[in-house]
């Protein structure tokens, strides 16, 4: 009978099941039935083996059936091999998984100590996630919008903490995959220019060791336990999740908007050898993981484990997984969280040519998506802005230092100018396009952009961790009083300065990332790493406000002036003689300028468009180019953006340069 596919696979009256496990000596299907409370299995043979994977066919076996392996086999954890049939294991090619851990205790495959002491005999059934076969599913219900990389504006958001507080979505559907398919919903993300929605991790989560024992949840995602199906804690009917997940994706996909899911193909949810056996850990730890040779994990990714990107296993399952949600489903592409991983075989170092990654970049079906890397780990080693191939757009994290900088009043106006127009000195020299850089001034990790004008210092107390997790390079400003505050004055500052950094997201060269949340001035109270709250620290506020509305318009008219001018969102590099850099004295910037200190101004004429920024906290004049005349058609000093008056200034004309603010005008 055939080997693949991996996974199980209705067959006419019967189900095909087959696994990876090169350790095994023998590895049982355990067909699970009854009540959660009073579960029974039948477990089945599987006898024959080919290539090292398990495989055989089960009659009577339907859609709806849930099922794991038991694996029989050494338990030598110094040698990185943990086979422990007492523990029932999630199929990592499941296209459906049910339940959750339980029972850290019963989860863990060890006894005393994880690398001496002796295997765990605790059964772990009833207490662990379980996979459920599924049907082959039918595709996408329409092509996919296929929205060119120059004209992509992305929106980060979290499928529940979108929509979990949004008054128009009806209550059962808020958190959901159907919320997030709401009419409400999609017009909204229209509105704000919305072409991609990156969804923060969708596929099968599973709270880490750390977080089970202390009852936090991992709500950012980043713990998968299946890569190759959708969470079902974000179906509206459990159960559901498979055809909510389909129903969510056609529903965008009609508004014109892509969906880019965040993978996280660098570790998984079981944590390093003190963590639980719920699947790979227990299949084959050593096809899976990063091994030292003493059995313990290598972690370059800073959560106790690595997948190693140099296993064959691991290479198969990453390129399944993608291709799964393309073809069944019709995501639009893939952002790859810690991707630098995906170049470090056996964590070893970069390497932009590596099996993995390569892979992916070739695939017939996955290099016809977007793909867009985090392009570092947790290792100084993994930092690779700019190093990825020509396949990869990447998240460009120097255009957001030197975003935040600039607005701060820091750093140089040359490393500035560089990220404006799409960072060719990192990019077109591995011949890329300004598409490549994914710009962004906030994401899920780190301050909303709220919090980013109103505190100085993280506040993440509410975490657990004494207020240790979460990083200390915060590039923020308060104005003078940390967090919320009474003043007319700050609070107008901050919110200028809030403006100015959506517009210059959105109107620099390269591809905009907005975080979903932020045109509507959310703020976490400071807490700059909330990945285990799942509450109304990380959810969208939706409750109506003057000021939300405003800050609403306001990104969505730059989007449109964006979306309606090419020179702002360009397909190829600038050359020289396209870009005049604009002192504000009235004249070309000069060599001496580029060295200036303490230089808070600076304009850019491209095309048509003349943009100038001010970062300082008072008024400065700014003499316009000679060719003319110009018009205004955005003043970020103001609510909405729409300027005070839009009559047309002759050439040279001198105007004021409101504090903290980005104009852009139309020649």
């Amino acid at each position: 009978m055939p080997v693949f596919p991996l996974g199980a696979h209705v067959d006419g009256d019967a189900v095909r099941f087959a696994v990876a496990s090169s350790a095994a000596d023998a590895v049982e299907v355990c067909l699970v039935d009854g009540p959660d409370d009073a579960l029974t299995e039948r477990r089945v043979e599987l006898t024959e083996r080919t290539f090292g994977v398990w495989h055989g066919s089960i009659a009577g076996v339907r859609p709806g059936q849930r099922y794991g392996y038991r694996v029989h086999g050494p338990y030598r954890p110094w040698e990185g091999t943990r086979s422990n049939p007492a523990k029932i294991l999630v199929d990592p090619y499941a296209r459906q998984i049910t339940g959750r851990v339980t029972d850290v205790r019963a989860a863990r495959g060890w006894v005393d100590d994880p690398m001496t002491g002796p295997a765990d005999t605790v059964d772990s059934l009833g207490h662990v996630p379980l996979s459920v076969v599924t049907a082959t599913p039918d595709g996408p219900a329409r092509p996919r919008p296929d929205v060119p990389w120059a004209e992509t504006v992305v929106t980060e958001l979290h499928v529940r903490g979108f929509t979990k507080l949004h008054p128009e979505v009806p209550e059962p559907l808020r958190g959901t995959y159907l919320g997030l398919a709401h009419p409400a919903v999609v017009a909204h993300l229209v509105r704000i220019g919305t072409t991609a929605v990156e969804l923060l991790p969708v596929a099968s989560i599973a709270d880490e060791p750390p977080l089970l024992e202390r009852g936090a949840p991992n709500y950012w995602g980043y713990s998968t336990l299946g890569f190759l199906a959708p969470h079902a804690g974000y179906a509206s009917v459990p159960g559901a999740e498979v055809a909510e997940f389909a129903t969510m994706v056609d529903a965008l996909h009609a508004a014109g908007i892509e969906v880019i899911l965040d993978m996280v193909p660098n570790h998984t949810c079981e944590g390093g050898v003190g963590g639980t056996t719920l699947s790979y850990r227990g299949l084959d730890a050593r096809a899976y993981y990063s091994l030292g040779g003493n059995g313990y994990d290598a972690d370059i990714t800073g959560t106790g484990n690595t997948l190693d990107a140099g296993s064959p296993t691991v290479i198969r399952l990453v390129c399944d997984a993608l291709r799964h949600w393309v073809t069944a489903y019709g995501v639009d592409g893939f952002r790859i969280d810690l991707a630098s991983v995906l170049g470090r075989p056996r964590s070893g170092a970069f390497d932009p040519h590596a099996s993995l990654l390569t892979a992916i970049a070739v695939d017939p079906v996955l290099s016809t998506t977007k793909l867009i890397a985090e392009p570092w780990d947790a290792t100084g080693e993994g930092y690779r802005v700019g190093g990825f191939g020509v396949a990869w757009s990447e998240w460009n994290g120097r255009y957001r230092d030197a975003v935040r900088d600039f607005w701060r009043g820091h750093g140089r106006i040359g490393e500035l100018a560089s990220r404006l127009t799409g960072s060719s000195d990192i990019y077109a020299l591995s011949g890329r396009r300004p598409w490549a850089s994914v710009n962004f001034v906030t994401a899920h990790d780190g301050f909303t952009l709220r919090d980013l004008v109103s505190y100085e210092r993280k506040h993440n107390e509410a975490n657990g961790e004494q207020n240790r997790d979460g990083t200390d390079d915060n590039r923020s400003q308060n104005f003078g009083v940390e967090g919320e505050t009474s003043s007319p004055v700050v609070l107008a500052r901050r919110l200028a300065t809030a403006r100015a950094m959506i517009a210059t997201t959105l109107l620099s060269i390269g591809t905009p990332m907005l975080v979903g949340g932020d045109e509507r001035w959310r703020t976490q109270g400071g807490n700059n790493n909330a990945y285990c709250l799942d509450d109304a620290t990380s959810w969208v506020d939706w409750t109506p406000s003057d000021l939300a509305e405003d800050l609403t318009a306001f990104t969505a008219r730059v989007a449109a002036l964006r979306r309606a001018h090419p020179d702002l969102r360009r397909d190829t590099w600038l050359a020289d003689e396209e870009a005049v850099w604009w002192h504000p004295s009235g004249r070309p910037m000069t060599e001496g300028d580029w060295h200036s200190h303490g230089a808070r101004t600076i304009g850019v004429h491209v095309g048509e468009s003349l943009l100038l920024l001010h970062a300082d906290g008072g008024a400065a004049a700014c003499t316009l180019p000679p060719q003319g005349p110009f018009r205004t058609v955005l003043d970020s000093s103001r609510a909405t953006g729409r300027p005070v008056s839009d009559r047309p200034l002759p050439g040279g004309t001198t105007i004021t340069l409101p504090p903290h603010s980005v104009l852009l005008l139309r020649c």
